[in-house]
């Protein structure tokens, strides 16, 4: 069952690329963009983590924490957040496969990755918004700034 605008976000606990537990409730007060991306070290993916780290300074005058998520593992994510200079959590929903990704509706059962979603949360916990694209196609950052700008 997918996670709608208006439902609340449901809470998870999952690893970051150095190892450290991340709880989505650990956030509450602030706003939070969730961001599901299929793999990483591939193109679009990058692209788009790396429009976000560039951009981070517009996410934070809106006092949004970003969270990103794949099925990777918490080394390749290490790695990959080394290589590229992402400072904001990758986390890892790699076991149980893709668990966090079934429960917010955008894991793709037959390439067994998520597909590209994103859910931007207020402070209460509740999903204002959610954008979920197919594999290949990037997401706009523009859109982001401009939901986080009006919460």
């Amino acid at each position: 069952m997918a996670v709608e605008v208006g439902d609340s976000a449901p809470d998870f606990e999952l690893t970051d690329q150095h190892g450290a537990p991340v709880k989505l409730s650990d956030f509450r007060g602030k706003k939070v963009v969730l961001v599901f991306y299929p793999l990483a070290f591939s193109g679009v993916c990058q692209g788009e983590l790396c429009e976000i780290r560039d951009e981070l300074p517009s996410f934070g005058e809106n006092q949004a924490q970003v969270l990103t998520v794949s099925v990777d593992s918490m080394f390749s994510h290490r790695a990959w957040a080394e290589q590229q200079g992402y400072e904001f959590p990758l986390l890892s929903d790699f076991w149980p496969h893709g668990r966090v990704s079934r429960e917010y509706g955008v894991f793709d059962e037959a390439k067994g990755i998520a597909t590209r979603g994103t859910f931007i949360i207020d402070p209460e916990g509740i999903v204002r918004w959610k954008v979920v694209n197919a594999i290949p196609d990037a997401r706009d950052l523009d859109e982001y700034r401009k939901v986080l700008a009006e919460l």
